[in-house]
């Protein structure tokens, strides 16, 4: 089969590999039929996180048609056209019993934080991912569902990380009605958490980026108000402004380990990888939220320690919220609101990449050139 393959920071290539085969009668063999690019990805494409060893295949956003499956999978047959969740998790272990499915304790010999993810380092699993026209996909009586004859291929998967991730933000703000939240980053994930708080009672959503074509999306699809934090000397003092001077209720960090608009965090982080991510964007985060206000973060950030104010989250009476999302628990609510046509994945996509042409597609996303917000994957096999 092809499939995306790391070479090191930068570098990747489509390389034949073989088919991955059933190791436990739990598997199943998935015939991918689309994938995405997360922003995620790219802290691994840029050699962010540790352990990103040399042949792994990325992708933890995919869905497929089951190819095969162990003899043990009850759940699924052969032909079934499925999502599958970005964590891989056991179902029965103390973690997954209370819905914290991507803490599972069963599935990374890691686990002391995060549970499993396809295609995300060694750090998570070292489980190859779905950028490819075949994966594997343990515990699959778990995991996948199957996607319903009305949800377009699109929506189901965006509903595998990105829109279920961005509403999981949301959530965590604990948002009460009429509430200002303000989101940081622009992207799937930002996009997602500021539509997602409208639905969540919340009275305005301010989103904060520096790229004015991410800022048009968030105003038409997530009918936010936006300002660009590069035309501020301090986006904290603006954002103070337009809040009366006390701050956001709830403040969602939608940005991550790469966040931009602090020259020597971001170059201290993303550059001599001195710390897990930059803080930028969780210290705007804190100083940008009212006293006794939410800090919800979603942001992707590696295991290192980050310079994060934690004694100013102290003094303010914060409550900081966060987790990798546990995808498949707001999956219900979420079908709902897609069927309703309330939230509308797709509406975020700007390009569909052949599998072939990944290595052009990393460089674009990296690069945001063209435009794009969110590339999608296709393997030729589909």
């Amino acid at each position: 089969m092809q499939a995306m393959v790391y070479r090191g920071p930068y570098r990747i290539r489509v390389e034949e590999k073989d088919i991955p085969r059933i190791e436990h009668p739990n598997d199943a063999i998935i015939r991918v039929t689309l994938a995405a690019i997360c922003g995620s990805d790219l802290h691994l494409y840029h050699g962010m996180l540790p352990d990103t060893r040399v042949g792994t295949t990325f992708g933890h956003e995919f869905i497929g048609v089951v190819h095969e499956v162990g003899s043990s999978v009850q759940n699924l047959k052969v032909g079934d056209r499925v999502m599958v969740p970005f964590n891989i998790f056991c179902g029965t272990c103390f973690y997954c019993a209370r819905g914290l499915y991507s803490n599972c304790h069963n599935v990374n010999p890691n686990a002391t934080a995060v549970g499993a993810i396809y295609g995300y380092s060694h750090t998570a699993g070292g489980y190859d991912g779905g950028q490819a026209e075949y994966v594997r996909v343990p515990f699959a009586d778990v995991g996948p569902a199957l996607i319903p004859d009305w949800m377009a291929d699109e929506d189901a998967v965006l509903l595998t990380d990105a829109t279920a991730t961005g509403y999981f933000g949301a959530q965590l703000g604990d948002i009460a009605e009429g509430d200002t939240v303000v989101v940081f980053g622009a992207g799937p994930v930002g996009l997602s958490a500021a539509l997602s708080s409208w639905l969540m009672g919340a009275g305005r959503v301010i989103v904060i980026d520096h790229l004015d074509y991410r800022l048009e999306k968030a105003r038409t699809m997530a009918h936010a108000e936006t300002c660009n934090f590069g035309e501020y000397d301090d986006i904290v003092v603006h954002l103070k402004r337009l809040t009366d001077h006390l701050g956001a209720d709830v403040a969602i960090d939608a940005a991550g380990a790469e966040a931009d608009g602090g020259f020597l965090q971001h170059i201290s982080s993303s550059k001599l990888k001195l710390q897990g991510g930059s803080p930028v964007a969780v210290n705007w985060a804190i100083d940008s939220v009212r006293k006794g206000g939410t800090v919800s973060i979603m942001g992707a950030y590696g295991p290192l320690f980050s310079q994060v104010k934690l004694g100013d989250a102290v003094n303010k009476g914060l409550t900081l919220r966060m987790n990798q999302c546990p995808v498949k628990r707001q999956w219900p609510r979420l079908f709902e609101h897609v069927k309703n046509g309330y939230i509308r994945p797709s509406d975020m996509v700007t390009h569909r990449i052949p599998l072939e042409h990944i290595a052009e597609g990393y460089h674009m996303f990296s690069a945001k050139l063209d435009g794009c917000i969110k590339p999608l994957i296709v393997p030729s096999a589909s």
